[in-house]
């Protein structure tokens, strides 16, 4: 990860750590970059933030101003601007939001002509011309840029995920949690032009409650409203919508783990999966891979983060791929994470096997998992510890085939996580509390957060 850019785009609090003048700056650059032998194109979309219409417009004015046009989709989702940008031939496509994080905070996430997440040379490129790199020529008379209304756009990837669909969601009852953000209008329109008798919530923005007890981070309004009017299955989004966890029939969450396992079970038993495996993080649960074993499905890890997943699945050819908390990729369909995706692909192994959802997940079992945030005085330091080190291999031991442990840095805060899976929670929190108080011994312990 660079100075600006992690994982998933330059994020901070807007105009305070991503400041218009960023904005202005990164659309000045890739102007020019795109631009330098050919009138460059660039696909813009935001999520509902306040500060995401400043940015849209610092971003228009740096693309412009150095001969870009720019293509506005306006409020959208990140996969969409992911599939236009593949599927209209731009040379680049821009994302203005910050997920799941609070409405204060925004993020500028940069997608190459493939769809894909930005190529480092480019972050690099821009990191440099942040910091104070040589300037840039101005475009002057006809070869200044021109700013282009394309909401066309975003309603050709609404029809692409319509027509995937396998059959009419006629006689399903389905809650729609929006989270008030980029699916506020689009999932709605989606499951009623399938079909679906539609339950929203969450899909009244202001700028300001985007995320706000609601969403993907906060499924409990989901699970409330389908239990309360009876709904067959239920789908939260988050604020850009590239995440989906689902609710089943009875109100229980069906997460990223569990969405994983049935569609690749779904696949397996259509004989569409060949022999693709299944592509996680580290942080996925030891059910699913205990799952995927008993079907004879295999398995493969990655580092924490979609974008680590999404390269495997493309240097390797494999179908799916995900996270625990709903980025879960469909490998010839998108190459993000994409939450209506995610939905249209759960209804279909619901319609085409005529099971509940609750069914489809029950041969999967969560075991249970704790998870600590520990501020440290040096993260690198703090995993070489040898102290740290033999508590967590003692821990192991002791674990064995029931459980295991993650320790690693957090890619954002000056924080270790600590995650230990086993049968039972208590000894999940006793398991965490030891290797913790390795940290204290050492030296190295602030404070839990």
């Amino acid at each position: 990860m660079g100075k600006y850019f992690g994982t998933d785009g330059f994020r901070g609090e807007a105009n305070k750590d991503l400041t218009v003048d960023h904005a202005f700056r990164i659309g000045r650059y890739l102007g020019w970059y795109y631009g330098k032998d050919h009138k460059a194109r660039v696909v813009i979309g935001k999520d509902t933030r306040r500060s995401s219409y400043m940015f849209e417009n610092a971003l228009c004015a740096g693309l412009t101003a150095s001969g870009a046009d720019a293509y506005l989709l306006h409020v959208t989702s990140t996969p969409s601007v992911s599939f236009i940008a593949r599927a209209d031939d731009f040379d680049c496509g821009i994302m203005i939001s910050a997920s799941h994080n609070p409405y204060y905070d925004n993020g500028i996430k940069l997608i190459n002509a493939q769809g894909e997440k930005m190529e480092e040379s480019v972050l690099d490129g821009i990191e440099a011309y942040l910091d104070g790199g040589e300037e840039l020529p101005y475009a002057q008379g006809a070869d200044i840029g021109q700013t282009v209304d394309y909401a066309s756009g975003r309603n050709r990837y609404l029809g692409y995920l319509i027509s995937l669909a396998t059959r009419s969601y006629k006689d399903f009852r389905i809650g729609l949690d929006c989270a008030n953000g980029s699916t506020w209008m689009m999932a709605k329109a989606v499951f009623d032009a399938l079909g679906a008798d539609t339950y929203v919530v969450a899909n009244k923005p202001d700028g300001l409650n985007i995320n706000v007890d609601c969403g993907s981070t906060h499924i409990g309004n989901l699970q409330k409203l389908v239990k309360e009017n009876h709904l067959d299955v239920g789908f939260a989004f988050d604020g850009d919508a590239d995440r989906c966890l689902a609710v089943d029939e009875k109100g229980n969450v069906v997460n990223g783990d569990h969405i994983m396992y049935v569609c690749a079970k779904y696949m397996q038993d259509r004989g569409t999966l060949g022999d693709s495996k299944v592509v996680t993080t580290i942080m996925s649960n030891m059910g699913l891979y205990k799952a995927l074993d008993a079907l004879g499905i295999g398995y493969e890890k990655t580092a924490v983060g979609d974008k680590y997943v999404a390269e495997n699945m493309r240097q390797n050819g494999h179908l799916i791929g995900g996270e625990q908390s709903g980025h879960i990729i469909f490998g010839r369909l998108a190459n993000t994470g994409d939450g209506l995706l995610t939905a249209i692909k759960v209804m279909e192994a619901i319609t085409e096997t005529k099971m509940s959802l609750s069914e489809l997940a029950a041969p999967m079992t969560m075991y249970p998992q704790r998870l600590k945030n520990v501020v440290v005085t040096d993260k690198d330091e703090t995993l070489a510890c040898q102290m740290v080190q033999d508590e967590v291999r003692a821990v192991e031991e002791e674990l064995g085939e029931n459980g295991r442990v993650v320790l690693r840095k957090s890619g954002t805060e000056p924080l270790l996580r600590v995650m230990v899976e086993a049968t039972s929670l208590e000894t999940c929190e006793q398991m965490c509390d030891r290797i913790i108080a390795a940290m204290d011994r050492a030296g190295k312990l602030i404070r839990i957060k």
